[in-house]
């Protein structure tokens, strides 16, 4: 029952186009996750494809702290989203002296893997705890 998270923070991809990217391994195990990210055309797919594989190495590394085996064919991406981090903003001069604003914006990608009793278990403690 291994989850890990990994989180990269202002990424110069615009959330929209990463979210399209991210959808695309939503639920999927990692290995395949992976392979899908390493031929996806869009530019986004990189820094996702570092970011799972990130992730794997956190959830290496959660195993061995724990004491616990982990099969990383079992790891699958919970859960992943895309927050709008910080937006920079340019100026790019225009006829007659104008200027037009151009925002350069930035992204913060997370990817959650866990095996799939983490996923079945986490459910269930927070019932528990509401209770």
């Amino acid at each position: 029952m291994v989850e890990s998270i990994a989180r990269v923070r202002h990424i110069r991809v615009t959330p929209q186009k990463a979210r399209r990217v991210v959808a695309l391994i939503k639920g999927k195990q990692a290995e395949e996750a992976l392979a899908i990210l390493k031929f996806a055309q869009q530019a986004a797919s990189e820094p996702i494809y570092k970011l799972v594989h990130s992730a794997i190495a956190n959830a290496r590394v959660t195993a061995d702290k724990n004491g616990e085996p982990l099969d990383e064919s079992d790891l699958f991406v919970s859960n992943a989203y895309v927050d709008e981090g910080t937006t920079l903003k340019r100026f790019r001069p225009r006829a007659q002296g104008r200027a037009f604003q151009i925002k350069k914006r930035t992204s913060h990608i997370t990817v959650v893997l866990s095996t799939p009793e983490a996923a079945v278990a986490a459910p269930a403690a927070k019932k528990k705890a509401s209770k």
